[in-house]
């Protein structure tokens, strides 16, 4: 009995394939799922149920459709298992026979036995023990190959090895887990406690190893790719006489060593890339001179992307007081200033005027959010001093209900300007809450 069926199989890979052109997992969850559904495909046992299916999809898609697994899973059923059974006892025979029957994947088989004759289930007992402690090994050895890696041969020995430990944790009975062998561990110790959360958490733990290895190739692709481009630069730029070739070569060469420069740094290639920056960077500003200065960007356009950047870091995590925009509006300022230096006849002079108009917009909406933050925190200023006033008149003798509910209702109205995105926006909206609470009092009486 297969723990896959082929309609089932159709389903689920239609259903994976929608799913990794919308979730972050994306191409990578959808290889590693379906290389999953596809041993499964080959595995001998209990077919999967919509819950070990739910399993199967949710460490690389956690949103994947229910309906769908349960669609799954209803079809993921032989033509029928008695008359296979019978079959197999009529070809089976003597205490051969009998044992393989009692070994065969169905709970409906392997209860009774295991109450009655647990020790004809030892086969079972064996094979599940081999393959828990191989297991673990391989994962073992496989997580300390992929993150301690020194060189790419350490990632490629360790997606063998995880493979290697796939198919073993394929092997394991995830049906039998009502079914523990007393007898077999009482005889031979178990390194194992065979549980389904132990089963899910070796499962995830290689399905994690997956992506990082997948990462780590693509890191790797990249870091070699980037390595060639920039000794193929350096190694044509010493026989192309200036002009523009040069200057194409010079800008691959850039583009080459930005590359480097992006690679995650969490992986071997990133290590690698890191060593080897520095190299490159001092190579290519010792050989091009001017000219790659230019094409880079002159240390003016380097100092203003400075400020830039800062000044972006600065407005995430909004919202920001008076004072913080007005940090962010004179780093923006300096950025502009740098830009405006670039004299016209540099080769970088476009690029600067291209980022020119760029930081003047931000300058601009940063003045803006200045002065609606100035606005905000006016109007609540203002908002506060009219409560405290209105309080003052609310508990003197006999006030006048009227003038009451017309300051109340000036006071709701200054409150409503106070714009969304400001440092006191929360606090004049419970002001504003407060406000018309009160006025519905005074309304109604």
């Amino acid at each position: 009995m297969k723990r896959l069926y082929d309609p089932a199989f159709e389903i689920l890979k239609k259903e994976v394939h929608q799913c990794a052109q919308k979730d972050l997992a994306g191409e990578v969850g959808e290889k590693i799922v379906l290389k999953r559904l596809e041993k499964m495909r080959s595995q001998s046992g209990e077919p999967l149920t919509a819950n070990e299916l739910k399993e199967l999809m949710s460490d690389q898609f956690p949103t994947f459709s229910e309906e769908v697994l349960k669609k799954a899973a209803k079809v993921n059923r032989p033509s029928g298992i008695f008359p296979k059974l019978v079959f197999g006892i009529a070809i089976l025979g003597g205490f051969t026979g009998i044992v393989a029957l009692a070994n065969l994947p169905y709970p409906m088989i392997r209860w009774p036995v295991a109450k009655m004759a647990p020790f004809l289930l030892i086969p079972s007992y064996i094979n599940m023990d081999y393959n828990y402690r191989q297991a673990v090994s391989l994962v073992e050895q496989s997580d300390q190959l992929i993150n301690q890696a020194t060189a790419i041969t350490d990632i490629e020995l360790g997606l063998e090895k995880v493979k290697k430990s796939q198919k073993h944790l394929d092997q394991l009975p995830v049906w039998f887990l009502g079914y523990y062998p007393q007898a077999y561990c009482s005889v031979r110790v178990c390194i194992w406690r065979f549980t389904f959360d132990e089963y899910e958490s070796a499962r995830k733990n290689v399905g994690r190893m997956e992506s990082k290895i997948f990462q780590e190739q693509n890191a790797y692709q990249e870091y070699k790719k980037a390595d060639q481009l920039i000794q193929e630069a350096q190694q044509k730029f010493q026989t192309i006489p200036p002009g523009n070739e040069q200057q194409k070569i010079i800008a691959t060469w850039q583009t080459a060593i930005d590359q480097l420069d992006k690679i995650p740094p969490q992986t071997l290639a990133g290590k690698l890339a890191e060593k080897q920056l520095q190299t490159a960077q001092r190579d290519f500003q010792q050989q091009l001179g001017f000219v790659a200065g230019s094409i880079k960007g002159n240390t003016l356009i380097d100092a203003a992307m400075q400020f830039a950047s800062q000044a972006a870091k600065s407005v995430q995590n909004p919202p920001h007081t008076a004072n913080e925009w007005q940090q962010v509006i004179q780093l923006w300022e300096e950025a502009i200033d740098r830009l405006e230096q670039v004299p016209t006849e540099n080769p970088s002079y476009l690029e600067s005027q291209k980022k020119l108009a760029e930081y003047k917009t931000n300058l601009g909406i940063s003045q803006t959010r200045l002065q609606t933050e100035k606005d905000a925190v006016e109007l609540v200023k203002q908002a506060k001093s009219a409560i405290a006033q209105w309080q003052k008149i609310a508990r003197s003798k006999d006030p006048d209900v009227g003038s009451l509910i017309s300051e109340l209702s000036n006071i709701i109205y200054t409150l409503q300007q106070v714009p969304p995105g400001t440092t006191v926006s929360t606090e004049a909206q419970n002001l504003l809450s407060s406000a018309q609470h009160t006025w519905d009092k005074l309304s109604r009486n």
